[in-house]
């Protein structure tokens, strides 16, 4: 507790440090208050502040709740309404910070004087002209002219040639095939607003099924987003689109809080402490990820805010310190890398620097990185973009009712969020980074990542095998002469298991039993015991593995080792009560194993092969403990017809017997 309240003071500290000093050109302010002490809430009562599903994902990771989760006292934000000229704008309770509104420099005068008041900075100036956003200014929409690809006619959606391009890079169709469409998660998406989201077509199934759960703007403070600007729009569709045969999302059956947190008409630092308030609500509403298409760095309105590019560390921008809370607070953040490949900054933007920050940068269908696409690393050398997904000639909806394309991070952004959604969908055991990470190793140049596409891109199907691995138990139990496996594991009725087998003085597992998945078309747990006889098998160490067919089509054939486990024989299955020989199998096309039971130890034995012409041809000398022990006989090189096999034990006959070789 005491090492992250050290992280938020410097957050603090940092955060006040990087803004201008309160001045007549600046009408928006960031007043930050030295503590919460006239609270009225506590940590033991957090439903107060935190919804049940916040609250559940907490309990889930066992993250607790602390001292910035709790509000900023309601007495502060009385006292500063109360002075004339001020406006409140937005709060942030992670921050124990406001931000305001006034053109009186008495009035920030007496804001200054507040007892609990550390300082107060200017956040934006007065109004200037409008500009649009980076990334439509540096890119226009290219002509959708794309590769055509093939899709099975048995996917769950019919994606059509161009949105299954863009899904099968990532192998993305497999999570919709095993039921996983992000159906229960909950994605917040921060932008610049969702101009017309309620009519365009993309969006039908979301707005008919009440898939949009909230909305706020917290540029103009009140709840309608949908008469601002696109961006946000055409990002959302990325995911929520489900136009049959045409454009398919990569989570269209997600739940969506959509956030504007950015005023596209200037560039300011106000709009980071949008942003930070704008997870802070993902979070206590209970989000499970966060989707920005946001960046941050140069080109502010006022030169001054500009950032150094040793700043972009992850630990020392407004938006970069908010992320990491928010994945501190287990939300899986993803972030737009940026659109600076092509101009003289190059690099990423915050807060895709963060520490806990999944930057996304743009490959095209074929997985080409977009020369437009920052470069990484961050300031202090991480890997930077995290992964890459489609940005290059994406699909989108546009404001003219009809699909088109578009180049941005903004939009592989997106489309990587909603793949990973689906993938925590299947796997809410996993807290977020262990996500993230599963995501970096199924990705295309994990092992040699560069600063360009960071470790990838991801292959969704080698993401879910790794966490079935990872997530499966198996266990094993002998009772005389059965062994018992039981295992857990996640599956649909698509898929099967197969139990292979190892025997003392093998070198090759060998199959030995099957089993179909349990009935079910979304992936689930479910738990399986099978058991297994062990006679004949001999003593010693006998080793089982489990192996589950993922996908069982021809063409894309997968299939996982989940686990493994081992028994130590150490009485013979069947137990032998008498000495006696046989032979297995017996008529026989090839090779065949003599099988000798004895109750006492033979220190000296020898077996004698004859043909019916009562020539010797086979002599094998060999001694035995006691029990059962198989010898293979190397019958197939041996012309067809009837055998005598004798063993004699010193000089007496052990055991007479006819071999048939076929």
């Amino acid at each position: 507790m005491w090492s992250f309240m050290k992280y938020l003071l410097c957050t603090i500290l940092l955060l006040c440090s990087l803004l201008p000093e309160a001045g007549a050109q600046y009408n928006r302010y960031l007043v930050q208050f030295k503590h919460k002490g006239a609270t009225t809430f506590s940590l033991a009562n957090p439903a107060a502040y935190l919804s049940a599903r916040a609250l559940e994902r907490r309990s889930r990771f066992q993250i607790p709740v602390d001292s910035t989760d709790i509000p900023i006292p309601a007495s502060y934000i009385e006292q500063i309404q109360q002075i004339a000229g001020v406006t409140i704008l937005n709060q942030s309770r992670w921050l124990n910070a406001i931000s305001i509104q006034t053109s009186s420099s008495a009035s920030i005068s007496s804001i200054e004087a507040l007892p609990f008041v550390r300082s107060v900075s200017g956040l934006a100036a007065r109004g200037i002209a409008p500009r649009m956003p980076k990334e439509e200014e540096l890119l226009a929409d290219p002509p959708l002219v794309r590769r055509a690809q093939r899709q099975l006619t048995n996917d769950y959606y019919e994606y059509g040639n161009n949105s299954f391009a863009e899904i099968h890079l990532h192998n993305g169709e497999f999570l919709h095939n095993i039921g996983l469409r992000g159906q229960g998660m909950h994605i917040a998406m921060l932008d610049g607003g969702f101009f017309n989201y309620t009519s365009l077509r993309a969006f039908d199934s979301i707005n008919i099924n009440g898939q949009v759960l909230s909305t706020w703007d917290f540029v103009a403070r009140n709840a309608s987003v949908a008469e601002d600007n696109s961006h946000g729009m055409m990002c959302l569709s990325t995911i929520a689109a489900n136009i049959p045969g045409e454009f398919i999302g990569k989570a269209p059956k997600a739940s969506f809080h959509l956030f504007r947190t950015e005023d596209v008409s200037s560039e300011y630092p106000i709009e980071e402490f949008n942003w930070a308030c704008g997870a802070e609500r993902a979070d206590s509403i209970g989000a499970d990820i966060i989707s920005s298409s946001l960046g941050y760095g140069y080109e502010f309105s006022s030169p001054v805010a500009d950032y150094p590019f040793s700043d972009l560390d992850g630990n020392t921008t407004i938006s970069a310190r908010a992320a990491d809370i928010a994945a501190a607070k287990g939300l899986l953040v993803f972030n737009s890398a940026g659109n600076s490949g092509n101009d003289y900054w190059k690099r990423i933007t915050t807060p895709a620097d963060g520490d806990s920050v999944v930057a996304v940068g743009a490959v095209n269908i074929d997985g080409v990185v977009g020369t437009f696409s920052s470069y990484g690393p961050s300031a202090d050398g991480r890997v930077k973009p995290d992964l890459a997904s489609v940005g290059v000639a994406a699909l989108v909806q546009s404001t003219a009712n009809t699909i088109s394309a578009s180049n941005g991070t903004s939009f592989a952004c997106p489309n990587m969020a909603g793949l990973a959604t689906c993938l925590w969908q299947g796997f809410p055991e996993f807290s977020n980074m262990q996500i993230v990470q599963a995501l970096k190793e199924a990705s295309s140049i994990y092992n040699s990542p560069n600063n360009r596409i960071g470790y990838g891109i991801p292959d969704m199907k080698k993401a879910v095998g790794d966490l079935l691995v990872a997530f499966s138990t198996a266990s094993i139990t002998q009772t005389a002469c059965t062994v018992k496996i039981n295992w857990t594991s996640k599956d649909v009725s698509a898929m099967r298991y197969e139990i292979e087998r190892l025997l003392p003085g093998e070198t090759q597992f060998k199959k030995v039993d099957m089993l179909a998945a349990t009935a079910g078309t979304t992936l689930h747990t479910h738990s399986y015991e099978r058991s297994l006889s062990l006679d004949s098998l001999g003593k010693g160490l006998i080793t089982y593995r489990i192996r589950q067919i993922i996908d069982t089509a021809a063409a894309s054939f997968t299939a996982r080792y989940i686990d493994t486990v081992s028994v130590v024989v150490t009485d013979l299955c069947p137990p032998v009560q008498h000495d006696r020989a046989y032979l297995s199998p017996n008529p026989s096309g090839g090779n065949t194993n003599l099988v000798i039971e004895s109750i006492k130890n033979l220190p000296g034995f020898t077996i004698r092969i004859y043909d019916m012409a009562g020539h010797l041809i086979y002599q094998q000398q060999a001694s035995k403990e006691a029990g059962r022990t198989v010898y293979n006989l190397p019958s197939q090189l041996w012309a067809k017809g009837q055998y005598l096999v004798n063993i004699f034990s010193g000089k007496e006959i052990f055991s007479q017997l006819t071999l048939l070789r076929l």
